[in-house]
């Protein structure tokens, strides 16, 4: 198998409303993990559940092969929502939880799990492309022809989530084999970018060498529109195989 060079940057911002950053994210290209959680339920409550993943997900040792390293990170997300779920019912809250959306890599293969609505797309050759798909109320009315993308995008319940972590006793993950390539460009993000910025803004914002600067320019972005959500961005460039 090719193994390939991984340089990435991350980049999370508060936004121009939230008082709060429920936003949390892993940077890890010397283990072939990057991780982006989006926190939902107020009051810090997605702050918490956001970086209990994260801090979770940065404890676990880096397997070998890609099959045993899935196992180990589903494994360490669904203790997440265990805890989550306690830790709801001994708050007395209605409702704690966070989307979660993870690129894991090993030579030139990829995975990708995820629950909710924050994404992982790759651009490949100049063209963008959705990796993960939404778990969400709009996009099921998007699969079912009621909605188009425009009008989901603006939509009053376009942050209702229907899977995530800490929401259902029974964590449903999905999941996604990748090839990767020299060249390509992976970003995983939350939802406040893409609410707020076009693909076709994003995929040429995208097309720029470094991640250090297509990170802050993808955020900067979100902030010219008025930024109402956190926003958060992880951009990985592959290269060509090491010597």
């Amino acid at each position: 198998m090719a193994t390939l060079g991984y340089c990435s940057a991350a980049h999370s911002h508060v936004g121009l409303v939230r008082q709060i950053n429920e936003d949390a994210y892993l940077d890890r290209p010397e283990d072939g993990l990057w991780v982006v959680a989006d926190g939902m339920g107020g009051h810090a409550a997605g702050d918490y559940v956001s970086s209990l993943i994260v801090d979770s997900l940065r404890r676990i040792a880096p397997a070998g092969s890609l099959q045993d390293y899935e196992a180990a990170l589903r494994q360490g997300l669904a203790q997440v929502n265990d805890a989550v779920r306690e830790e709801t019912r001994q708050r007395g809250v209605s409702m704690m939880g966070s989307t979660v959306v993870l690129l894991a890599v090993r030579a030139d293969r990829g995975l990708c799990l995820w629950a909710g609505d924050s994404r992982l797309y790759r651009l490949r050759d100049g063209e963008l492309s959705p990796v993960s798909r939404d778990h969400s109320y709009v996009q099921e009315l998007q699969d079912s022809g009621l909605l188009s993308e425009a009008e989901a995008r603006v939509h009053p319940r376009a942050n209702i989530v229907t899977r995530a972590i800490g929401v259902q006793d029974q964590l449903e993950l999905s999941a996604q084999q990748v090839q990767i390539l020299p060249g390509d460009t992976w970003l995983l993000c939350s939802d406040g970018l893409t609410r707020t910025a076009e693909d076709h803004e994003i995929r040429e914002v995208l097309g720029h060498a470094d991640p250090y600067q297509v990170v802050r320019s993808l955020v900067h972005l979100g902030l010219t529109r008025g930024a109402p959500d956190n926003i958060t961005a992880i951009v990985i460039k592959a290269s060509e195989p090491l010597a």
